[in-house]
């Protein structure tokens, strides 16, 4: 059989690489899709779709295909329509919910709650840990350190395990499912920054001082075990079936 008999039917007038016949769009649908962004969107789904089936079949890299498209038109049209929806999604939001304007500040006054940028909330919380801050009874109940030094020393704790993690997972897992326990430190710390960010406006949340402790605690390591016993239980069907792509002839281990 000639090359020539083995390419893809290429219909005139389309994108250059249209759907097989049984997917061939109707007239309507390539009408609609005629003009502007929902064309480009629409012959870049199109291109990129059967460009990734034909060298798909052509690859002789039997262990894991990692094939990649070019910026121009691939990359640009996708982020382009991916930007604009989420644009529209902020503008809406934006326009039915306005946010609320407080009264202005008084610079004489210092305020009751004093909080940094809502993103600092967690490292904020790590300083509010001096309830957790052991004593001694041969110093008579007293702290080795002050409080406030042991809240600095959470902080560096934490962003140093945070730096270090990249170091330790050096695998080349793409998908969460491929590496469960890596996934389930990440969740664990996610939701660890939620909870310990938390402390940082406990007197905004309606629980005790000692549940938020526990609960800072305590509910990262449960997400993590959950999030690994799913994505384990996950591994050997869903995964396979996920990625028979990238996983030819090497099934997950």
């Amino acid at each position: 059989m000639s090359d020539e008999e083995t390419k893809p039917d290429v219909q005139s007038g389309g994108s250059g690489a249209v759907a097989p016949d049984d997917e061939t769009p109707s007239w309507m649908e390539r009408k609609t899709r005629s003009t502007g962004l929902s064309r480009l969107t629409y012959e870049y789904f199109e291109r990129a779709r059967r460009e990734d089936q034909d060298l798909r079949t052509e690859s002789d890299y039997v262990e894991r295909d990692v094939l990649g498209f070019p910026t121009w038109p691939h990359e640009v049209i996708r982020n382009l329509a991916i930007t604009m929806f989420f644009s529209g999604v902020i503008l809406l939001i934006a326009a039915t919910v306005p946010p609320h304007l407080g009264a202005p500040a008084n610079p004489s006054k210092t305020p009751e709650v004093i909080l940094p940028d809502w993103y600092l909330y967690w490292s904020f919380g790590l300083l509010k840990l001096n309830p957790l801050n052991p004593g001694l009874e041969i110093l008579g109940g007293d702290k080795i350190i002050s409080d406030q030094l042991y809240g600095v020393l959470a902080n560096v704790v934490v962003v140093s395990a945070v730096a270090v993690v990249p170091f330790l997972n050096k695998g080349s897992a793409r998908r969460p499912v491929e590496q469960p326990f890596w996934a389930a430190i990440g969740v664990g710390g996610f939701v660890f920054s939620i909870t310990i960010a938390a402390i940082a406006v406990q007197n905004l949340i309606p629980l005790s001082l000692a549940l938020q402790l526990n609960l800072a605690f305590v509910l990262p390591i449960v997400s993590g075990i959950i999030t690994y016993a799913v994505l384990k239980t996950m591994r050997e069907g869903y995964m396979y079936d996920l990625n028979r792509r990238y996983y030819r002839l090497r099934p997950p281990k």
